[in-house]
């Protein structure tokens, strides 16, 4: 085998950011806008990669100085799991990577992660390991944690396992949610702005060291808002979990991670009749939801009013696979 190409989607969150750092549950859907990686042996012991998406072209390293200092942040995870993959199938020759992506980084869809799973997938496949889902996720969240140091892996199970999830880390706990016809009738709308996720993660952290019972609370309750929206989903009474999202956001705004962009997306999908709406994923920018029911055409037509750009996205999308 030569050359193996692998696509993975990207995530949104749906309930539980935030908690979900510290132990607790959330929901997460993977969306059908793909990361597609390619990989080739190379004859060289050379680590190429063209990301032009990324803005990364032409670069390059030897198997010896991977994952040293100076690794650029857009190549950082995939240089990380393929160390740790040398690591356990040493090899003498280097690999050429390609990737391509069907969205851009901007828009919180868990890029890094997709790519990332995706570059897995084509790895393994390409020198014959064969990996279980959970198997290939540790490969994938050891390389998270080794340029990180914190995560949950949730965008990363996305990746993997497709669909939507009720999921506790580190994959303790991996639950799928509707068949395979399943539908989410959410809209999706974006903000404008781009999310600086680890600053926000960092902020809830101080919150909880310097309160813990008021923070810690808050995660509490949040868990059981989430258990609840399983529940709502399997269901599909979309009511309910509407107003599971109204609840999720109010918690989400008293840890101070939502924005005057996300407030004002979220009202104006509420006002325009939606049964419910929050931030999706670390906040600040970037994406809101909004139950589309029971009209999506005036919900979205709301949302670009209030100044959002609607996503077209399916939801529920297939997991890694492997293209050719």
């Amino acid at each position: 085998m030569k050359e193996v190409t692998a696509s993975a989607p990207g995530k949104l969150m749906l309930f539980g950011d935030h908690a979900v750092v510290y132990g607790h549950p959330c929901i997460v859907t993977a969306v059908d806008q793909r990361i597609t990686a390619t990989v080739r042996k190379n004859g060289v012991d050379i680590f190429h990669l063209d990301a032009p998406d990324m803005g990364l072209s032409a670069y390059s390293r030897t198997l010896a100085d991977l994952g040293k200092k100076g690794t650029p942040k857009a190549v950082c995870f995939i240089e990380h799991l393929y160390k740790r993959f040398l690591e356990k199938h040493p090899q003498q020759e280097g690999i050429v990577v390609t990737t391509r992506s069907d969205f851009s980084s901007q828009f919180g869809f868990g890029s890094s992660s997709a790519v990332t799973v995706a570059f897995a997938k084509a790895l393994t496949t390409l020198y014959g390991v064969e990996l279980t889902n959970h198997e290939l996720f540790t490969l994938c969240y050891q390389a998270v944690i080794d340029v990180q140091g914190i995560g949950s892996g949730f965008d990363i199970a996305a990746a993997i396992w497709g669909g939507t999830l009720y999921y506790v880390a580190p994959a303790k706990t991996v639950n799928p949610l509707g068949g395979e016809r399943f539908e989410l009738p959410l809209a999706v709308g974006y903000t404008g702005i781009k999310a600086d996720t680890p600053t926000l993660v960092r902020m809830v952290e101080t919150q909880y060291q310097a309160e813990p019972e008021r923070v810690g609370s808050i995660f509490a309750d949040i868990h059981q808002i989430v258990d609840d929206a399983q529940q709502a989903i399997v269901a599909q009474d979309w009511q309910k979990v509407g107003q599971l999202m109204t609840k999720n956001q109010e918690l989400l705004q008293q840890l101070n991670v939502s924005g005057v962009q996300l407030d004002e997306l979220i009202q104006a999908s509420v006002e325009s009749g939606s049964y419910g709406a929050k931030l999706s994923g670390a906040g600040g920018g970037d994406c809101m939801i909004a139950v589309a029911e029971p009209d999506r055409q005036k919900i979205e037509s709301a949302l670009e009013a209030a100044g959002g750009q609607v996503m077209h996205v399916k939801l529920h999308a297939e997991g890694v696979r492997i293209e050719s």
